[in-house]
């Protein structure tokens, strides 16, 4: 329901106000409401205010957190310039240094003396320091030598082999070639929500993943394998101190994080220094190889043939164009960075984004070939489409809150069919407002009648399903056909789900015909509702309610067979006496309601009616039954109206003929033939004509016990019966 902005803003500044009592807000806005539509309408306006706050602080958030992305970047950005600009200070003091001082000036020589004695004094304490950390960071098996010569890469290989001996179970690591060890150490694990240390572990940082083996306490020096990360989809973030939880930072692995702690704040720089080093070493070979495969080459050499110098070598000419079929570009920056973009995308929860990323490298790699640099970008896109596809199918997951309606689940549902899952969108989409719907029908309060409690159930339910399939048919147009039949068959089994809720509240229960009646009328309005899209689910409604109905059918019937033999038990043949008009002319109103518009004929002088007190009664609880059973027909249950109808009647009509029969004083036997009379020609041609217009077609049965009323009047003395 729509709220206008001055509302709103009234409505917020008392929500917000500091003294504002809940309590007492509720119970005044009771005493004020004149019912339960007002209820509703205010709490429909508190529901739009929190989802209006929601949104605006989730944009808030997402503002923020995108605005920490960008300076991070440009913070990694800054401190990588600083890295090269101490590895160029530190060559160039390494050149200065390995100068004989012999090739000097004196006067140079002395001065250089006197630097190298006071950083030995003072500032060389921390020279050495810084060497020393540069030999810890990179020891002599993976240290920051680029030397490629086979003893260095044998000594690289012999010292990873060496420490990955003592770990068990990751022998598969020494499987991948130029693989080495560039640092390593006792690392203390923390669990991210609560703080609390979990496990003692040792890292080993290779050039292209990160291992985590945990201790193992029997057995000294040994460790057991728990982890590898690939380190293009690793991000380490610095955990700021706060005590006594300091030294630590953070591994994000999308969707998982992992929280580590240093022994020392100096062993933790070395981790943030080496990895984000290492990270970097190997983001600019991935650049070079693929710069490599993209560059052209050359033509190939063209070797004359032995014995035929003067050969045409047009069988040569053809490897030309193969080359140009190699060649793809990749060294443009939105593919060289499009990984790394589509991890800020999903973590900013920019679905869109990065569907629009993937859309666009599908179609520059489209029509052309896939040499390995190729292969290896879309191998680690797909990794990120993976991620993707999780979080849209925990966005679509009924864990989730089900507040904001079918609208709510459009933006995961349109991102999961532009990746190609429109069957998965489908199941979860369906899968999603199943748990609405159930959850919906589940919250709703059992209070006052049952009829306020249907209106209530059908409002809930036909109108969730109304907006899951509009909702349905705006998200799935145009895709493939069998969503359609999914959707179907959702709706049939949520159809189940409603009536089981039905049939509990009204026939469970054991509610009069009339309530039954009523609330079946209810749902069967709200079903012809659904027509308006083009779903007709009235069938599956009565085919879900016929047992029920022909229960309540067949149990009304047998309590009125059994109020009508107990009046014909008692009956004396006697006219009624109303004593007052007002009680004669209730009566008289009560059988046109009936459909008896001749009832008059039937009153004498005063208040009598010559009819008696038992046929009166049978005629208004026939009728009452006829009218309350054609509320809750369909044509599943004709036979059992039609049957249960028969019944009743041969009750009444059995006992009149038997009376007739059997009676011997003439006076008496005259007023039962008039009650006869009333019977046959004026009530049983109003059950039939009311059972046809209810129907739609007429009732051969009820014609033939009609006519059977024949052989009374023909020959009133017989005693052959009239059944």
């Amino acid at each position: 329901m729509a709220m206008s902005d001055s509302g709103a803003s009234r409505l917020r500044r008392q929500l917000e106000s500091g003294g504002f009592d809940a309590r007492l807000y509720v119970k005044q806005l009771s005493q004020q409401s004149d019912g339960d539509r007002d209820l509703q309408e205010h709490r429909q306006r508190i529901q739009a205010l929190a989802e209006e706050t929601a949104q605006n602080l989730k944009r808030n958030v997402y503002q923020n957190y995108r605005q920490f992305i960008e300076t991070a970047r440009e913070i990694s950005y800054l401190e990588s310039e600083m890295y090269q600009l101490s590895h160029l200070l530190t060559e160039q003091k390494s050149s200065l240094e390995s100068i004989p001082l012999t090739l000097l000036p004196p006067a140079a020589a002395a001065g250089a003396a006197a630097a190298s004695g006071g950083e030995d004094g003072g500032g060389g304490a921390g020279g050495r320091d810084h060497l020393r950390g540069q030999a810890g960071l990179f020891p002599a098996a993976g240290g920051a030598s680029r030397d490629s010569a086979g003893p260095g890469e044998e000594g690289k290989q012999r010292t990873l082999t060496t420490l990955l001996e003592k770990v068990e179970g990751c022998r598969h690591l020494l499987e991948t070639p130029g693989q080495y060890l560039v640092y390593n150490g006792d690392l203390v694990e923390y669990e991210a929500d609560h703080m609390t240390q979990l496990q003692r572990v040792h890292g080993f940082l290779m050039n292209d993943c990160l291992l985590v083996a945990t201790w193992l306490p029997q057995r000294r020096g040994m460790y057991r394998y728990n982890a590898l990360y690939s380190l293009d989809g690793l991000a380490v973030v610095n955990v700021k101190d706060n005590p006594p939880m300091k030294d630590m930072f953070k591994l994000l692995m999308f969707p998982e994080s992992r929280i580590f702690q240093a022994e020392n704040a100096k062993i933790k720089r070395e981790w943030l220094e080496v990895l984000e080093k290492t990270k970097r070493a190997l983001g600019e070979k991935r650049r070079r190889e693929q710069e490599e495969a993209a560059a052209p080459r050359g033509p190939p050499q063209v070797t004359a043939k032995a014995g035929n110098p003067f050969e045409d070598d047009e069988e040569d000419e053809p490897a030309a164009p193969e080359a140009e079929e190699e060649k793809v570009d990749l060294s443009m920056e939105w593919i060289q960075e499009l990984p790394e973009d589509l991890d800020v995308c999903i973590a900013q929860r920019d679905f869109e984004g990065a569907v629009d990323l993937l859309d666009k490298l599908n179609h520059y790699l489209d029509d052309k070939p896939s040499p390995p640099p190729v292969k290896e970008l879309r191998a680690r896109v797909d990794e990120r489409v993976r991620q993707l596809t999780k979080v849209l199918v925990f966005e679509l997951s009924p864990d989730r809150s089900l507040r904001g309606g079918p609208k709510a689940t459009r933006r995961a549902v349109s991102q999961l069919i532009r990746l190609g899952q429109c069957t998965k969108a489908c199941e979860l989409f369906l899968r999603n407002r199943a748990a609405a719907v159930h959850t919906a029908i589940r919250q709703l309060r059992i209070e006052g009648s049952t009829l306020l409690y249907i209106h209530k159930l059908c409002h809930v339910f036909f109108t969730s399903l109304l907006e899951t399939a509009r909702e349905f048919e705006t998200d799935f147009a145009g895709t493939d056909s069998g969503c359609y039949s999914a959707f179907v068959a959702w709706a049939r089994s949520a159809m189940g789900v409603f009536v089981g809720a039905f049939s509990k509240q009204v026939f469970d229960s054991k509610e009069s015909l009339s309530t039954a009646a009523e609330c079946v009328k209810v749902a069967k309005e709200h079903c012809q509702q659904l027509g308006d899209i083009g779903l007709d689910l009235t069938f599956v409604i009565h085919a879900l309610l016929v047992k029920d109905i022909q229960v309540a059918l067949h149990s009304y019937k047998e309590i009125i067979i059994e109020a009508t033999k107990h009046r014909n038990s008692e009956e004396m043949w006697r006219r009624m006496n109303l004593m007052t008009p007002e009680a004669l002319g209730k009566l008289q109103e009560e059988m046109r309601a009936c459909g008896v518009s001749d009832f008059e004929q039937y009153t004498g002088d005063g208040c009598w009616v010559s009819l008696s007190y038992t046929v009166v009664a049978f005629t208004k609880q026939t009728m009452g039954f006829l009218e309350e059973a054609l509320k809750l027909y369909f044509p599943e249950l004709h036979v059992v109206l039609l049957e249960s109808l028969l019944e009743v009647i041969l009750v009444a009509v059995q006992h009149v003929d038997y009376s007739l029969r059997c009676e011997q004083d003439p006076e008496k036997k005259a007023f039962i033939r008039q009650n006869a009379s009333f019977l046959y020609e004026t009530v049983l041609p109003v059950v039939e004509k009311r059972f046809e217009e209810g129907v739609g077609k007429p009732a051969r049965q009820l014609q033939d016990l009609r006519n059977a009323s024949r052989l009374v009047r023909v020959n009133p003395e017989s005693t052959t019966s009239v059944v």
